[in-house]
């Protein structure tokens, strides 16, 4: 079958989903994914709403822990101390419920203007590439210019809440530049533009942002970004320090204004992922429960020039008890982590310190079976793949984007706003299979051990995780011959 345009092919897609799914169902009962196994392994122990299952070190910290007099104060000192050991003295830490309140707190301490004061508020703006998962890192500002202005508005409101809207702080705006050697084509069966950024040029692209900073030079108070390090997330070329080069050079355009730069890196490892000091992060925020393994959490690191205000408004700084580390109620109270987050997290970072390779052995061996299997997908997909190793989100990434270069179709791109809505095919047709999904969309796949495919002490279970993959490529081959590419 041939189509014309790409909106022809998602409405195919669409036409034929039931079809998609019962061939789903039958490719997982011929792979002999038992019924006990469905819904308990994946391709990812690194998702919000189904987190991976703790290791054992981890685990009976917590256990340990949760019986004992334990003053939350020392648990956070705990954390701030081993953050220290490895960035310097003149970082500091906060640990909180979750990455998003990590960013939350991070936007309104250092972004937005003053409260008080006599006078109208001053309005205020940060700025931020054109890239995936903008509700988070963009989300914090009213988009400008005014054509993003509703560009996630699928999303943005229900009844009853604001969604991506209600995280608007005051009088703040966000600028969205998009990226050199980007592309933003519309795909999906949700059909909207997706940011396909394995070419992005960093040199290039810091221009646009330095010389949007100073058309907004009067309102400009932040930067913000990922901080993943792959060619999916735009981040594929590094600098002489092995630091993804754009993020680097977004960090002295920051320093140049006097403005915090704030990196979302929720699905990233402190200590062995991407260095804040390398690429001139004032604060880095990660989602503890993704990648590090710990209990449902967040955790800020930054600079102490900035970290002082925000430890301030989570209420960890002050004399309430006649110290410096205080444990009190301050604005962001809302997000006090817990005490067996605390710990978790307290074991997960020491590990991340002393013994890093518990986390990053399994990469490399998820690296190679991801290759071998993928040898199972017909060639005019398998030669558009560009596939990454990533210790800093301990995934394996496939990026598929490159399938759209020749003058045909390639193979389908599904939008973030299909995941939202239940269209997007490579995630529900896993669950049609009893594997759990992953994050796949904008034509990029991130894989990592967790969701049933790790044994107890962090090891790789590699008969679960190669069936796994061989459930998602049963499934990529399905789609592909739906797309008409076989």
């Amino acid at each position: 079958m041939a189509f014309k345009y790409r909106y022809q092919l998602y409405k195919h897609l669409q036409a034929n989903t039931a079809q998609i799914y019962a061939e789903a169902r039958k490719a997982a009962e011929e792979l002999g994914i038992a019924p006990g196994l469905k819904g308990k392994f994946g391709l990812t122990g690194a998702i919000s709403g189904n987190p991976a299952p703790l290791r054992d070190d981890i685990l009976a910290a917590s256990e340990k822990g949760a019986q004992e007099v334990i003053p939350l104060a020392t648990l956070v000192e705990q954390v701030r101390e081993i953050v220290k050991d490895v960035y310097g003295d003149e970082w500091d830490a906060a640990p909180l419920n979750t990455c998003e309140a990590g960013l939350w707190v991070s936007f309104d301490t250092l972004c937005t203007p003053p409260f008080t004061g006599r006078g109208d508020n001053y309005r205020a703006r940060y700025i931020a590439p054109y890239e995936k998962h903008m509700h988070h890192q963009a989300g914090y500002g009213r988009p400008f210019p005014p054509k993003y202005k509703d560009f996630l508005a699928d999303r943005g409101a229900t009844a009853g809440e604001m969604g991506f809207y209600g995280k608007r702080q005051n009088n703040l705006d966000v600028v969205v530049v998009p990226l050199a050697g980007a592309r933003y084509d519309n795909h999906g069966i949700k059909y909207w533009p997706v940011p396909m950024l394995v070419d992005v040029d960093p040199e290039e692209s810091i221009e646009r942002l330095a010389a949007t900073a100073d058309v907004h030079a009067d309102l400009v108070t932040g930067f913000a970004s990922l901080g993943y390090d792959t060619p999916g997330y735009g981040y594929g070329v590094k600098n002489e320090d092995g630091a993804p080069a754009l993020q680097a050079y977004i960090g002295e355009l920051a320093h140049d204004y006097n403005v915090p730069y704030i990196v979302d890196n929720a699905w990233g490892l402190p200590f062995v992922g991407t260095d804040p000091r390398k690429i001139n992060a004032d604060v880095i925020v990660y989602s503890m429960d993704k990648a590090t393994g710990s209990a449902t959490s967040g955790l800020i690191i930054g600079r102490e020039e900035v970290m002082v205000t925000i430890r301030r408004a989570l209420g960890m700084h002050g004399d309430r008890w006649g110290t410096l580390a205080s444990y009190g109620k301050a604005a962001y109270v809302t997000q006090d982590p817990g005490k067996e987050a605390l710990l978790t997290q307290v074991v997960a970072l020491k590990v991340l310190r002393d013994n890093p390779r518990i986390l990053t052995d399994p990469v490399d061996r998820l690296y190679n079976m991801v290759q071998e299997e993928l040898k199972g997908l017909p060639k005019v997909v398998r030669d558009g793949l560009v596939v990454t190793k990533s210790y800093n989100s301990t995934t394996v990434e496939v990026n598929y984007e490159n399938t759209w270069k020749g003058s045909g179709m390639g193979f389908p791109i599904f939008s973030i706003e299909d995941m939202y809505a239940g269209s997007h095919l490579l995630q529900t047709g896993c669950a049609q299979m009893g594997i759990v999904p992953t994050i796949a969309y904008d034509g990029n796949i991130f894989i990592s051990p967790g969701m049933g495919t790790s044994e107890p002490d962090g090891s790789l279970n590699e008969d679960k995780m190669r069936l796994a993959l061989k459930g998602l490529v049963a499934l990529m081959n399905i789609i592909a011959k739906h797309a008409g590419l076989l």
